[in-house]
């Protein structure tokens, strides 16, 4: 399963990609806009939005391409590797 992470804390991005792992799960993360993300976001299975530490454009960007793709989009406050956990238990079942 694919996963796109858009947020974040920048320091985290490596345990986000180890949780990931351990479920089975290839990640993305994009903690900071870093040219065009619409291109670089692909096509996952899953679109994780860890709104308390991304901007508004980012949200818009990431949300308008899931749109356009048909990809789920899942919406966290926090952005805790437990937050993480809990939405890959509930999605990679």
């Amino acid at each position: 399963m694919s996963i796109v992470i858009v947020g974040g804390n920048e320091r985290m991005v490596c345990q986000y990609e180890e949780i990931c792992k351990c479920y089975g799960c290839k990640a993305k993360v994009f903690a900071k806009e870093k040219g065009a993300m619409k291109k670089k976001i692909g096509v996952p299975d899953l679109l994780i939005l860890f709104t308390s530490t991304v901007s508004h454009k980012m949200v818009n960007c990431a949300v308008e391409e899931a749109r356009r793709k048909s990809i789920p989009v899942c919406r966290c406050h926090t952005s805790s590797a437990a937050a993480l956990e809990n939405i890959l238990k509930e999605h990679c079942a």
